[in-house]
């Protein structure tokens, strides 16, 4: 677990320095987001799949890196050292950091 938040953490700290659109403070701040990030998606994953499955059907499974931007954004609202410049960011970004942290986990 403490290496899936340390590869996430990676991920949200490589994101942020390649895309101008985020600000982010120090890797610290990355932890702290990738922790933020796992306890909303282990409280609001099951609930935002279960009211979009329609959704989730209707587009073969790409609905899912919508509500992953979701999750992002509302890790955005809450820490205050994390800062994503609009929405458009908000999903490029996802998608990014998906990426790369599939990747990593591949990797590790």
């Amino acid at each position: 677990m403490i290496t899936k938040l340390l590869l996430l953490s990676i991920s949200i700290f490589l994101v942020s320095r390649l895309m101008e659109g985020i600000r982010l403070k120090s890797f610290v701040t990355a932890v702290v987001v990738a922790v933020v990030y796992s306890v909303a998606d282990l409280l609001l994953w099951w609930l935002m799949v279960f009211f979009s499955m329609p959704l989730i059907i209707l587009t073969f499974g790409l609905f899912v890196f919508v509500l992953n931007a979701i999750l992002l954004w509302i890790t955005d609202q809450i820490i205050d050292d994390f800062e994503i410049k609009d929405l458009s960011t908000t999903f490029i970004a996802s998608l990014i950091i998906s990426a790369i942290n599939l990747i990593l986990n591949w990797l590790f």
